[in-house]
């Protein structure tokens, strides 16, 4: 046995390094507290390191001859009076006089009707023998190269959800996890991966490990923790992403690493147009945020590449909230899946403070207002502002900038290099706000975020746990501030009935909001210059991009041409139809009793009907009557399915009765009879084409025997129809 396994990456029993360590950690010690020490010592060493996977802003800027935001709003507060900026001693002041105060939040009774915006049961229950508790990392029977890696991150005690996962994991069974958020997630797929990989054969390289998430960020997240803990190992991983160099990842997979972390659409592109890329080895499928995979359209792109993966794999799904819609992937991907759930009652972290902005009809004019007093005097630092749309992110960046607070933007607009640059700031504290749409809802990990501010109310109840779950996380203290407007009632309470008595109700000083008013209307010629500029830049940038495109076509059009057409799994057709049917069953789903509707869209959503049918009444009655056919036989379908499916006897004779009618009604008509004529127009055109051909041959024969008459002499007598009558008789017998 000792001879049969034995570690080539280098042993972890390096005395000297150790005692060195021991010593700081003694010297450490003694001016500090015994309490705040672990905590000191537990992130001396950060898994994450954002700015090592691309280049630098600035060199993609003088690259694209192009200028940051942060650069254009210098130059206008270079440009800018003095007297502009709010000083500290008019904030100072108008703090004395009156400052931000927070209540006991109060529900309103006159809301009608109960939510259950999001209040749908938890998919998973405990499973039986598992054990949720385990006092150290020593005790899940993990090798000492991953042990020493997690004492360098300073993870001294296995979380709920990784004592129970790790040890289920590395049996090999097939495992659907969820917990709260931040909670360990990442480390309790990561470990027993790992330590499954310490025994692979490792003469025969190949693609073992498939780690799917639905956000570049968070791939690149999973990659930067794998490899931390991966450290003291010989184990090589991967980072599959959009945005980043193709080459380099096509290199990359074609070395044939352990652990592939990747984004789905740009793995399956990987799969189907690079040389020597399969997945015929694999042997652990991870799909990290698995609900977010589904909800982002992924749907496809997952099956095609659980239809790629081997059958004899282990299968591992987690995510902070699992809900319904996950059973048919979990069906179609797993067998005999293995049920783990964390802590599945206890959704909110025990650390977190829950806030309600209240905006009433009034103020939903100045959010902007109140959401920079709130940054100006409250919440001052390791700031996450979330947007609903990249516009209102991009607007916020540049209010905060000409307001003189340092804030970093993220959002689908930008480029990879900006997004990474944009965390890498916020992670490092060189910037107080992180203003980011729901691109950084989902998994990230930034340590130190003190308060989440949703500027945009989420749409349902699960977003709304994912963004708070930002902060207060691993035990820290956090604050989650949501602005409420009058259209958010139904989501406010079911907000109200998840954080309990601990809701609070925070009011922003009237003063304060008055002031910001002022300041933003006389910023909004700074904001439209910013805007203008960007747009002219953009403008100048795609005309470029035109003529170097037009350029390389000329000089490199054989070796352009030359190249394999690039592939997908499905037709463009049929990915605006896939694209299509993941929107309507969003947009079912926020209709639907599990989506929390405000007031207003759902007076939209029937101003929306009641056009529709002005419009449908100036058709003509045949298209009238189809769509109205049409319309019924939806609804029907539909309540087939709420009923379970199938037709009674009464509807299928109803339906049989309906449709022999209408084919007597065509016919009738007239309609049928028509094309039964144009095929009877065609055989008699055939019929009369072969009956022209019979007469010029009866001619024929006849000019022939007329011919030989006149020959015979008989020219001028005539036929006497009794011998007509004779050679019919003769010819009868």
């Amino acid at each position: 046995m000792a001879l049969s396994f034995v570690f080539e990456p280098p042993s972890d029993e390096e005395i000297d390094l150790s005692e060195e360590e021991e010593q700081q950690e003694q010297a450490d010690q003694g001016g500090e507290e015994e309490e705040d020490e672990p905590l000191s010592r537990r992130r001396t060493e950060s898994p994450w390191d954002f700015a090592s996977y691309s280049e630098s802003v600035a060199d993609e800027h003088a690259r694209r001859s192009t200028t940051s935001v942060d650069f254009k709003i210098s130059k206008l507060l270079e440009n800018r009076s003095a007297n502009f900026t709010p000083t500290a001693d008019d904030d100072g002041q108008s703090s004395e006089e009156e400052s931000d105060r927070q209540e006991d939040y109060r529900p309103e009774d006159d809301d009608d009707g109960t939510s259950n915006a999001g209040d749908s049961t938890s998919f998973f229950a405990p499973s039986d023998g598992a054990s949720f508790h385990a006092n150290s990392f020593m005790e899940l029977n993990l090798s000492r190269p991953l042990i020493r890696a997690c004492e360098a991150l300073g993870y001294a005690k296995p979380t709920p959800i990784q004592a129970a996962c790790i040890p289920l994991a590395l049996t090999g069974r097939d495992i659907c996890g969820s917990a709260i958020t931040g909670s360990g997630k990442t480390a309790a797929f990561s470990l027993p991966t790992l330590e499954r990989l310490l025994y692979r054969p490792k003469r025969d390289r190949a693609i073992r490990v498939l780690i799917l998430t639905p956000a570049r960020e968070l791939a690149i997240q999973v990659h930067s923790m794998i490899e931390k803990l991966a450290q003291f190992t010989d184990i090589r991983c991967c980072l599959i992403v959009g945005g980043l160099s193709r080459k380099e990842q096509e290199a990359a997979l074609r070395s044939m690493p352990d652990v592939v972390v990747a984004t789905p659409g740009r793995m399956i592109d990987h799969l189907r147009n690079s040389m020597s890329v399969d997945l015929d080895d694999l042997a652990v499928l991870i799909l990290d945020e698995a609900d977010r995979l589904l909800e982002l359209g992924f749907s496809a792109e997952i099956r095609e590449l659980v239809r790629l993966c081997p059958k004899r794999r282990q299968t591992m799904l987690f995510s902070a909230t699992m809900t319904e819609e996950v059973n048919e992937l979990i069906k179609l991907s797993l067998t005999k899946p293995l049920r783990l759930s964390a802590d599945p009652a206890t959704k909110r972290p025990k650390t977190l403070t829950e806030e309600v902005v209240r905006l009433r009809r009034m103020r939903e004019v100045n959010q902007e207002a109140v959401l920079l007093s709130l940054c100006s005097k409250t919440f001052t630092s390791k700031v996450i502002v979330f947007s609903g749309t990249k516009q209102a992110a991009h607007r916020l960046k540049i209010l905060f900038g000409l307001a003189g607070f340092k804030a970093a933007e993220l959002h689908g607009n930008l480029t990879q290099v900006q997004r990474l640059d944009a965390l890498e700031l916020f992670r490092k504290q060189q910037v107080d706000f992180l203003i980011a749409t729901d691109v950084a809802a989902r998994g990230l990990d930034i340590i130190g975020v003190q308060t989440v501010i949703n500027f945009a109310c989420p749409r349902d109840l699960t977003s709304y746990v994912h963004r708070v779950g930002r902060t207060a996380r691993a035990g820290r203290e956090g604050y989650a501030v949501t602005f409420v407007t009058d259209n958010d009632r139904s989501l406010l309470k079911a907000i109200a009935k998840r954080a309990g008595s601990k809701l609070k109700s925070r009011i922003v000083a009237e003063q304060s909001i008055k002031k910001w008013s002022e300041i933003i209307e006389q910023m909004e010629d700074q904001v439209t210059a910013i805007l203008q500029e960007e747009r002219e830049e953009r403008a100048l940038r795609k005309a470029e991009m035109e003529a170097t495109k037009a350029e390389n076509m000329i000089v490199h059009q054989e070796e352009i041409f030359s190249r394999p057409k690039k592939t997908w799994f499905i037709t463009d057709r049929e990915k605006r139809l896939v694209a299509k049917a993941a929107k309507a069953s969003l947009e079912k789903g926020k209709t639907s009793g599990n989506e929390a509707i405000s007031a207003q869209q759902a007076e939209e959503e029937k101003m929306k009907e009641k056009r529709k049918r002005e419009r449908e009444k100036d058709l003509p009655r045949k298209k009238r009557r189809k769509l109205e056919a049409a319309r019924e036989m939806l609804e029907e379908e539909k309540q087939n399915d709420k009923t379970g499916g199938g037709l009674s006897l009464m509807k299928l004779a109803y339906r049989r009765a309906k449709a022999v009618k209408a084919v007597k009604r065509a016919v009738d008509s007239g309609k049928i009879v028509k094309k039964q004529n144009q095929k009877t127009k065609k055989s008699s055109h055939r019929t009369q084409s072969r009956s022209e051909e019979m007469r010029e041959m009866f001619q024929s024969d006849m000019s022939e025997q007329k011919q030989k008459r006149r020959g015979s002499g008989g020219f001028g007598k005539k036929k006497s129809k009794h011998s007509f009558k004779s050679k019919s008789r003769y010819k009868r017998k």
